[in-house]
């Protein structure tokens, strides 16, 4: 017998009990953006290859090694999208969406990344990205981290830092990077492998090192801050100021640099040490330079992206009550007339009761065995109607959770006491 078909590995399935807990977290997140009047943007999965390697970096991790690229039968390499934000640049541009304009936008969905997966670390990952194009001051950075804030609020997440750091300008980092290179080839028999193949191409990254081998030498490394440029500095020091004033505690890291090269001034990430090695549940920064690099005319740009995956486990490792959209109702049906007025009935429901979840059941089946279902579905009650109570307009009201007795009322009547035991189960 052949072997049965499998997921790809790191592509994980979202199965039905798992997948209430994302509707609510993006629910959420979809609420907070849109909070702050951001409105939303969909992308394509696939992109031009180009697109990545010009914007990400050519002698980053991702281009090197994560992009799942492949050439179409037209003969163009194309890339399922690793990250958000080229796209996002691409479709503004493309659309006219950018020239002497302010736009804040925001995007959800999958992203694909050909890494070794482990816990909070997939090849299919998905991400809520939100960006703000138009806007250079320090204002637009703190709103986007009040936002964040905002959301580990309303998740009910406290296990969090926030860690800022300016990079400065191009310029301002490139005397920066030509003072770690020295000092780092001098120190050459202390680098580890990945630390040398980065020496020449992203020396910035071996900043970024987890090796605890490398941290005493990462620590005396030259500061970054000591090489920013006034005008980036002072952006830097007014956005402190604007955190302070919104009550946003923060660390300032100098070793923070993130791994994409359109990186400049302002980048950022929120991390946790409930998570093992995957501490990083948000991230971001400025990138005032990537619009014109890909061929547009100078806009400012500030976005972030968080990691849904990343933020379910957190919520998971806190002990957080998800909702599980378990059916309100499991309606009972048995005889010929049951079904063709239950059925109907439980439209009728659905109509007058806004946001009822009522499971009917198909595919007869004993009275047992029925309500073995019912029990199974997670529902609060069972209505229960059989023939008899189908020619009299009756249903039999039953709780499934409690041992208060079960109640017999007119099909009208019912309608009216579900809205009360919805009502008080939502303000309970």
């Amino acid at each position: 017998m052949a072997n049965t078909i499998q997921a790809i590995r790191g592509m994980k399935d979202i199965l039905p009990g798992e997948s209430s807990s994302w509707q609510y977290l993006e629910d959420t997140l979809r609420g907070v953006v849109h909070a702050y009047g951001y409105r939303e943007i969909r992308l394509p999965l696939l992109e031009k290859t180009e697109l990545f390697r010009r914007s990400i970096g050519e002698v980053t991790d991702i281009v090197e090694k994560e992009m799942y690229t492949f050439d179409d039968r037209n003969g163009d390499s194309l890339t399922l999208r690793p990250e958000g934000t080229a796209s996002c640049v691409r479709a503004c541009m493309e659309h006219g969406l950018l020239h002497n304009q302010v736009q804040r936008l925001w995007y959800m969905g999958p992203m694909f990344r050909h890494e070794r997966p482990q816990k909070g670390r997939y090849r299919q990952f998905h991400q809520i990205g939100v960006e703000a194009f138009g806007l250079e001051g320090p204002d637009i950075d703190a709103e986007m981290l009040m936002m964040t804030a905002r959301m580990w609020k309303q998740l009910g997440i406290s296990d969090v830092v926030l860690q800022i750091n300016s990079l400065g300008t191009p310029r301002s980092r490139a005397s920066y990077r030509a003072a770690l290179v020295d000092y780092l080839a001098g120190e050459k028999s202390s680098l580890d492998e990945d630390s040398l193949r980065r020496l020449e191409s992203n020396p910035l990254r071996i900043l970024d090192s987890k090796n605890p081998d490398m941290r005493q030498l990462i620590e005396a490394a030259p500061s970054l801050p000591d090489y920013l440029d006034d005008d980036s500095r002072a952006h830097f020091e007014a956005l402190c100021l604007l955190l302070d004033a919104a009550n946003i505690g923060y660390e300032v890291n100098p070793r923070l640099v993130r791994g994409l090269d359109y990186y400049t001034r302002t980048v950022f990430e929120w991390v946790t040490d409930s998570l093992g090695a995957q501490g990083t549940i948000c991230a971001g920064g400025r990138y005032d330079g990537l619009v014109e690099y890909l061929g547009g005319k100078p806009a400012p740009a500030f976005g972030f992206a968080l990691g849904l995956e990343r933020l379910l486990a957190l919520l998971a490792t806190g002990g957080a009550t998800l909702p599980d959209n378990a059916p309100h109702i499991y309606l009972v049906l048995n005889g010929d007339k049951a079904v063709h007025r239950g059925l109907v009935f439980a439209d009728e429901l659905r109509d007058v009761i806004p946001g009822l979840r009522l499971l009917a059941n198909c595919g007869n089946g004993s009275f047992k065995s029925q309500f073995k279902r019912a029990d199974k579905s997670g529902a609060q009650y069972a209505l229960v109607i059989g023939d008899d109570e189908a020619e009299q307009g009756n249903v039999v009201l039953k709780p499934l959770r409690s041992e208060s007795g079960q109640k017999v009322y007119t099909q009208e009547e019912t309608a009216k006491r579900l809205l009360d035991l919805l009502e008080l189960e939502r303000t309970a």
